[in-house]
């Protein structure tokens, strides 16, 4: 799905494959309340920064938690969609907001139906 996926450039055209690497709790690298879910694009680092207050609000919402697997997958999607509508793609860094990480969450989960049909995350 989102971990693994190829995406054109709305501007170039260039075909990106995007790969998931790794996801880091930020609070340890940034001093910064999220986490960062980082992706190899072409060679080159990009990282989705998703603030820690998306898991309470989604917890209190819905009584259910944002899982590794699912945030990577939520992250991934928010790239695809961000690459496909024009946003930069040499930034290096994309903070989103705690509804935009529930917007996306919740099309990862409308795509999937059940959270077992996520592809697991590979170890690295």
């Amino acid at each position: 799905m989102y971990d693994d996926f190829h995406v054109t450039d709305r501007w170039t055209g260039e075909d990106l494959h995007c790969t998931w690497k790794a996801t880091v709790v930020a609070i340890s690298t940034r001093h910064a309340d999220a986490v960062d879910i980082g992706f190899n694009v072409n060679g080159r680092s990009i990282w989705i920064a998703m603030p820690t207050v998306a898991w309470v609000e989604q917890k209190r919402r819905t009584g259910k938690v944002i899982t590794d697997a699912l945030a990577a997958q939520t992250a991934g999607h928010y790239l695809k969609s961000a690459i496909e509508q024009g946003l930069d793609s040499t930034r290096e860094l994309y903070t989103i907001s705690v509804e935009e990480v529930l917007e996306h969450l919740n099309a990862v989960l409308e795509e999937v139906r059940e959270t077992h049909w996520l592809p697991s995350l590979p170890v690295i």
